[in-house]
């Protein structure tokens, strides 16, 4: 095959995955009612009352991973803080 047909392709399926991802990131919450309370008494039996909290509001995967992410750095930072 040649060189400019491979390159348009990688350009092409890089370009599908950035879309999919992103539409992915910014799709709705589909949770239902049940399942938000489910999640925030989850939370809040770990001992996290503020993430149950935040378990009850419309979120999008997005931002869910990155309240996760700022969750697993918060955490290292306490037990690098002891």
């Amino acid at each position: 095959m040649n060189d400019n047909v491979k390159t348009i392709l990688i350009v092409i399926v890089v370009a599908v995955v950035a879309i999919l991802g992103y539409q992915m990131l910014v799709a709705p919450d589909n949770r239902t009612a049940g399942e938000r309370v489910g999640d925030a008494i989850d939370a809040f039996a770990e001992g996290k009352p503020g993430k149950a909290i935040d378990e009850l509001e419309d979120k999008t995967p997005g931002e869910k991973l990155g309240d996760a992410i700022k969750d697993f750095g918060d955490e290292v930072k306490e037990k690098t803080d002891r």
